[in-house]
């Protein structure tokens, strides 16, 4: 036990005296254990309860306004309903609109051809100009391309 005596010997005149050492062993293989324990539970509390949601005939909620699309051509050119802009002319247009509304949901859609970075880039501007929901068009694996109202509106600089 941590806490033991230790006999001295017959030679010297010590009394018993007491063990002052811990033995650190145990404390580690519980740790360990405990270690594994909560390293395999933890992933297992972070998924919902699974439920049996019930149908209706209500409609699906529309949003109210329309969002506004920011395309990135296989040039790398942004534009914005047709009209095409530089990566400096862009921001002071997206001020214009954050100033009529910063609520306003802003899809951005890259085409395929195009470097990752530069329609990362043309997202920093939109948040930039003061736009807090952002999020990226993707085209459905069926080929039909997804609604302007199916995505979700993210924060800005987060990916989807």
């Amino acid at each position: 036990m941590a806490m033991g005596s230790i006999r001295a010997s017959d030679d010297d005149d010590l009394e018993d005296m007491p063990m002052s050492e811990i033995n650190v062993t145990p404390m580690v293989d519980v740790m360990l254990v405990l270690l594994i324990i909560f390293m395999v539970a933890a992933p297992l509390m972070t998924t919902g309860v699974p439920v049996q949601l019930p149908k209706t005939a209500a409609p699906k909620v529309a949003q109210s306004k329309k969002p506004q699309e920011v395309t990135v051509d296989k040039d790398g050119k942004p534009s914005i309903a047709k009209e095409i802009f530089t990566m400096e002319s862009l921001v002071p247009r997206l001020r214009e609109m954050a100033a009529a509304d910063k609520d306003q949901v802003i899809l951005v859609r890259g085409d395929r051809d195009v470097p990752y970075g530069k329609v990362m880039e043309v997202m920093g501007l939109v948040g930039q100009a003061g736009f807090t929901k952002v999020s990226l068009i993707a085209q459905s694996p069926g080929g039909a391309s997804a609604p302007p109202s199916a995505p979700a509106a993210a924060p800005a600089g987060t990916a989807r």
